[in-house]
């Protein structure tokens, strides 16, 4: 008893101790990180529709519909096409995304009133996503290697055990210093995140509600809420539907669709 309580004091008083703990840290969020990704892998394609409501921060809303297209990417980031059915004045508007993991992601807009198609730069990428509390790197899919990990704790939220992972930006242009994730431990999937702005102090939380199983292995919630705190502003998307094995390939996601959606 009493030498294996020296050898404990030995190794809590060691000046290697420190950053053995901080690399052990690392190496278990990386590794829940990566469990993570796998579990959420093989959907090929995903179809869904979803309500966005913007509101200011006197509480009055505004409400847009969408429909998006999903396709799984071997070897890279997942594609992504955003159009906006609806109100008058924005539908036609299409938004699409070829996400990377290191390099700048690839990002367009198509802005029907101008019949043009203009180039988001890498730069803009922490912008707001046509006014709302989503910026245009929080559309991206979330590959492993975006970012560095740390595990933080297992912590309880809401009645579901998580893990909570601080993960830090690897790639440039990013507006965040570091996000704090809440991540589900059994679904493997988010149940919060804290967004920190580049001055480190916190600028948004995103909340991610009601989830349920498709095809009796991926998970996806029916509400995602992001709050920003330093503006009062809200923006809540309530997905209606998802759809998947659409049947769809790169031709669906170049800039031709862009013109074509509607």
């Amino acid at each position: 008893m009493l030498r294996a309580l020296a050898l404990a004091l030995t190794v809590l008083l060691s000046p290697d101790a420190p950053a053995t703990a901080a690399s052990d840290a690392e190496a278990r969020g990386l590794t829940i990180a990566r469990e993570a990704d796998a579990r959420d892998s093989g959907w090929v394609d995903q179809r869904a529709t979803l309500e966005m409501v913007l509101r200011n921060r006197h509480g009055q809303a505004s409400t847009r519909l969408l429909e998006i297209s999903t396709l799984e990417m071997d070897g890279d980031g997942d594609r992504s096409l955003t159009v906006f059915k609806s109100p008058r004045d924005i539908a036609g508007t299409a938004f699409l995304s070829y996400t990377h993991a290191l390099v700048p992601d690839d990002q367009w807009l198509y802005l029907p009133a101008l019949k043009r198609v203009k180039r988001i730069a890498s730069a803009n990428k922490s912008g707001p996503f046509v006014g709302s509390e989503f910026a245009y790197e929080d559309l991206s899919s979330s590959e492993v290697e975006k970012y560095a990990y740390r595990w933080l704790r297992d912590e309880t939220l809401e009645g579901r055990t998580a893990f909570v992972l601080e993960e830090y930006p690897q790639y440039e242009h990013s507006g965040y210093t570091r996000r704090v994730v809440w991540l589900d431990q059994e679904m493997q999937q988010p149940l919060q995140v804290e967004f920190y702005d580049r001055k480190n102090a916190l600028l948004k939380t995103l909340t991610v509600h009601d989830y349920r199983q498709y095809e009796d292995r991926w998970w996806r919630p029916a509400r995602m809420l992001m709050i920003n705190h330093q503006t009062g502003k809200s923006t809540e998307l309530r997905w209606l539907d998802y759809r998947f094995g659409n049947g769809l390939g790169e031709r669906d996601f170049d800039q031709n669709t862009l013109k074509r959606s509607r």
